[in-house]
């Protein structure tokens, strides 16, 4: 499981469930640690999933301010953030009401936004953005785009390819903790969906025959040639997931 992450870049991550793909996130973060092997990032890395806690009983505009205050943003700071929060999230007068009357897709909206709003050098999204609609995924796609033009980097869990495919410029495979393929996001989301299909249609020595060229395939990572990196990871297979 090595790779380089440039900075500038949208990394998209695929792969089956318990394939590692969260494990990875929060090696990234540094909420765990490898057995093995290292990992290096320029910047602390933010790591937000749909299990950020919020508080329920508050309204989405509390919890927002909340947030921003335990980002490290002062008070003024918090005052002139709030609308562009909003205005990511894109729940209208929603962001008023208590965050127990949410959807699960409104309350991963307002975490994305209450993230991105911080301006992280390194933001880890972990599904957070599987249960929006096409208007807040545009204005997510949006978010991660201004996020890379100040040279950040964006990794991105979705178990949706084409999600990777229109919103990242690079993608990982991952399977049983090892890295399948890393390559241009499109065409990574296209090797995995295609061995997605032979799984699910029964035909297991295709799709075992497709993992092993692919793995083939890869090569090693050059860390000498890295020095724009935001994160480099030099690691053996992911042991849990």
């Amino acid at each position: 499981m090595s790779f380089v992450a440039h900075a500038g870049e949208t990394i998209g991550i695929v792969g089956t469930n318990g394939s590692g793909k969260s494990t990875l996130l929060r090696l990234i973060a540094g909420l765990d640690f490898p057995s093995g092997g290292r990992v290096l990032a320029r910047a602390q890395p933010m790591l937000l999933g749909v299990s950020a806690a919020l508080q329920p009983e508050l309204s989405g505009a509390e919890n927002a301010r909340l947030g921003l205050l335990s980002l490290g943003f002062t008070p003024s700071q918090v005052t002139e953030t709030l609308p562009r929060v909003f205005e990511i999230a894109g729940i209208g007068d929603a962001v008023y009401r208590p965050m127990n009357t949410y959807s699960s897709g409104m309350g991963a909206r307002l975490r994305f936004a209450i993230a991105a709003a911080a301006e992280p050098e390194i933001l880890l999204l972990d599904e957070v953005l599987s249960t929006g609609d096409a208007a807040s995924a545009q204005r997510a796609e949006a978010r991660m785009t201004e996020i890379r033009a100040r040279a950040g980097t964006v990794f991105l869990v979705s178990h949706a390819a084409q999600t990777i495919e229109e919103m990242c410029t690079r993608a990982l495979w991952i399977h049983e903790g090892n890295l399948i393929q890393d390559g241009e996001a499109s065409a990574t989301a296209r090797a995995y969906r295609w061995w997605a299909w032979n799984v699910a249609k029964g035909e297991h020595d295709t799709a075992a025959e497709l993992l092993r060229e692919t793995t083939e395939g890869r090569r090693g990572v050059d860390e000498s040639a890295s020095e724009a990196a935001a994160v480099i990871t030099t690691m053996g297979r992911l042991t849990h997931a």
